[in-house]
Parts: structure tokens; C-alpha cells; sequence
């Protein structure tokens, strides 16, 4: 019996010495495989693959190990050889399980992607064991409850991917600390509360928050860094601030639609030389400020003000904007001609500058003749838009008068006034 007790101790011993995968990482790979519901794991899975009578690391990439992970060697005090989990990219077949059931003890983890399966239950405060963690994406689950501020510990974040999926509750304002982070998409979520001050975010140039529930104004403290950002779709309210925007330089994308936010839109987004391209559609705005100079290297390329309560005549310096090309302020309360400027540069640009080969206009109430410019425009030279106004002398033979559709006669001159040119 002795001997027998002996025989398994050194087979053990020898398994431990010659395994090159750290024991913790296996134990994470077990788990993970076990918490996942059969039915959700198709043969051709790369879970389904996954054999633990084998050494993962030492025969990944091979039919046993087909997919899901990959591993690199790192020094250690008692094993010279071992191999650690570095990336856990898992395949799309639509696993179902939930993330809390896993221990998540993989501290050399540098890429973490769940993305596109069925994952569900919340976010596990077990994450904060991941302390190598650069790049996290979990998109397109079923995932629920707040986000937690256990990811706040995660020091070395880079990005994070949390979109789509089903999450509740405020923005950790913790999130303030991983001065690291270059990337946040949250979109798609149930997300409520005001945005936490991300000023701290000083590497931060892509903010996706859209399609949420976030509440308050539209903020001022946003880190200089950023580049792009959307808060679509939002509960946004009040005016929009020129303060918020002075300071992000590098600024190219601004998507502030599906709001409630009212007032002027300010004349300093119009000059910004990074800007190039601007949403503030279906909001509340009423008027637009007029830029007392507008400078030459303004950068903008597609601006849409549709769905708003903007009114007055149209904004004449827009068809002076030399790279702007796509220009849509449908469905507003616009009055007056439409601008010669428009109809050059849709037509005749100058040189050096770009021709709008997207202008709508429709649902307004613009009267008047149609500058000849436009008359004289081919079909399919450019998208144009001037159903629903006031345009009675609109031919119907043009396509850009959509057969002529023009709002009635009563409309126009409860708007306009008795005349209707």
C-alpha cells in the first residue's frame, strides 16, 4: 500500500513539473467550459474543442485545442517553463452562461472578448483579479445589472466594450481613475443618471454613450483628448453651452441627436477646424448663431440640424463652408428663399471647394422661385430634397420637387403670412 501511495504521489509531482499551463489559468478554462450550457456549444465551437486531459498552452492551435485563447511563457520562482493565459477571444455561437459562475483568477489576461454570444447575469466584481487587463469587450450580450466599480481597479484599461447588452444604472463615476482609458462604448444599454466627470480621462478620444437613458445637460467636462463623440438618443436637456466644446481640440465627431436639448446652437461649432462632422437632429434648438468670421480651414463635411424647431431664414454661410458636402435641416419651421449660395455650390462650386451632393429642405416653409442654378441641376447629380414648403412654382417635372408635394396653401400663409410669393 505504501508503495502504491507512493507511485501516485510522483505521478502527480511529475504532472505539476511538466504541465506548462499555471495551474489557476486551467482551473479558469474548466470553469468557463462548465458554466456554458451544452446546447449553446455547437461541436464546431471552440469550447467544444477543449480538452482537459491535455495541457492547454501546449496544445493550443491543435485539434484539441482549436481555438478560444493563446498563452505566453513568463518567468517564475518555481516553474522556469510556465505558461500563462494572455488573451481569452472567445468564438460567436451564441454561448448562454452566466459570467459570475467563473473565478476569473487570470492575472496575466491582457484581452478579454466575450462579444456577440449570450452571456448573462451581471458583470462580476471578480473582474477586479484581472489586474493585467488592457482591452475588455463584452458587446452583444445579455448581460444586466449596473456596471461595477470593481473595474475601476483595473488599472492598465485601455478600452472598454460594453455595448449592447442590457446594463442599468449610472456611469461609475469611479471610472474617473483609469487614467489609461482610450476607448469607452456603452451604447445600447439602459444606462440612466448624468455623465460622471471624465476630465481626469486625459488619453480618452472615443466616447460612445448613446442609445441610453442618461439624464442632465450636455457636459463641460469632457477631457481635451477626445475625438469623437455620441450621446445620441439620450434624455439630455437644456442649451447647449459654448464652453463645452472650447476646449476639445481635437474634436471630429459630435452626434448629440434624439435629445431635448433647446436654445442656440452656438456659432463656434461651426468654426472649430477639427469638426467634421455634426448631429444635433430631433432636438428642440431654435435658432442658430451666425459665426462673425468664417474661416477658411473649416473642417466640416456633414452637418444635420433636421427634426428641430429651428426657424428664420436659412443659414446663408453654410453654403460657404468650402469642404462641407453633406447639409440636411429638414423639418423645421425655415422660412424665406433658398440661398443662391446653396444652389452654387451644389451646382457650380468654385474650385477648391466641395459641391453639396446632399442638401435637404424639405418640411420647412421656403417660398419663392428656385434659384436657376438648381433648375439647370441633372438627375443624380446630387441628392436633393425640397418636398413639403411652400414652393408652388416647384415643377413637378423636377425630381428634387418630388412630383411637386408642396404643404397647403393655408399652412403656408398661417406661417408665412397672406402672401405667399
Amino acid at each position: 500500500m505504501a508503495l502504491l501511495l507512493l507511485l501516485i504521489t510522483l505521478s502527480t509531482l511529475t504532472h505539476l513539473t511538466t504541465s506548462k499551463t499555471h495551474w489557476l489559468d486551467t482551473r479558469v478554462l474548466i470553469q468557463l467550459k462548465h458554466s456554458i450550457s451544452p446546447s449553446s456549444s455547437p461541436p464546431s465551437s471552440c469550447i467544444s474543442s477543449w480538452d482537459f486531459n491535455y495541457d492547454p498552452c501546449d496544445h493550443l492551435s491543435s485539434q484539441i485545442f482549436t481555438c478560444g485563447f493563446s498563452c505566453e511563457t513568463v518567468s517564475h520562482s518555481s516553474h522556469s517553463n510556465i505558461s500563462r493565459v494572455t488573451t481569452l477571444a472567445l468564438d460567436q455561437p451564441g454561448y448562454s452562461a452566466r459570467l459570475d459562475s467563473v473565478s476569473w483568477t487570470l492575472p496575466f489576461l491582457r484581452s478579454l472578448d466575450l462579444s456577440g454570444n449570450n452571456f448573462s447575469g451581471p458583470i462580476p466584481d471578480s473582474f477586479s483579479g484581472l489586474t493585467r487587463l488592457q482591452k475588455l469587450t463584452l458587446s452583444h450580450n445579455s448581460l444586466t445589472g449596473p456596471i461595477p466599480d470593481s473595474l475601476s481597479q483595473l488599472g492598465f484599461l485601455e478600452e472598454v466594450y460594453l455595448d449592447y447588452n442590457a446594463l442599468e444604472g449610472p456611469i461609475p463615476g469611479s471610472f474617473s481613475g483609469l487614467t489609461r482609458l482610450r476607448r469607452l462604448e456603452v451604447q445600447g444599454n439602459r444606462l440612466t443618471g448624468e455623465l460622471p466627470d471624465l476630465s481626469r480621462l486625459s488619453n480618452l478620444y472615443f466616447l460612445n454613450c448613446g442609445d441610453n437613458s442618461i439624464s442632465g445637460g450636455f457636459p463641460v467636462t469632457f477631457p481635451a483628448s477626445l475625438v469623437e463623440v455620441s450621446m445620441r438618443n439620450n434624455s439630455l436637456v437644456g442649451s447647449f453651452s459654448p464652453e463645452s466644446v472650447e476646449k476639445l481640440g481635437f474634436l471630429q465627431v459630435l452626434d448629440l441627436s434624439y435629445n431635448q436639448l433647446t436654445g442656440s446652437i452656438p456659432a463656434s461649432l461651426f468654426t472649430r477646424p477639427s469638426l467634421q462632422q455634426l448631429s444635433l437632429a430631433y432636438n428642440n434648438f431654435t435658432s442658430i448663431e451666425v459665426p462673425s468670421q468664417l474661416g477658411a480651414d473649416s473642417a466640416l463635411i456633414a452637418i444635420d440640424l433636421s427634426y428641430n424647431n429651428l426657424n428664420g431664414l436659412l443659414p446663408g454661410f453654410m453654403g460657404l463652408m468650402p469642404k462641407l458636402s453633406s447639409l440636411s435641416l429638414e423639418n423645421n419651421k425655415f422660412v424665406g428663399l433658398i440661398p443662391t449660395q446653396y444652389a452654387l455650390k451644389t451646382v457650380w462650386p468654385e474650385p477648391g471647394i466641395a459641391p453639396f451632393n446632399r442638401l435637404l429642405l424639405g418640411g420647412n416653409f421656403l417660398f419663392g422661385p428656385i434659384p436657376d442654378a438648381l433648375m439647370r441641376m441633372e438627375p443624380g447629380s446630387a441628392r436633393v430634397n425640397l418636398v413639403d414648403n411652400c414652393l408652388f412654382m416647384c415643377p413637378v417635372t423636377l425630381f428634387f420637387c418630388q412630383g411637386g408635394v408642396q404643404k397647403s396653401l393655408v399652412d403656408c400663409r398661417n406661417n408665412i403670412g397672406p402672401v405667399i410669393p
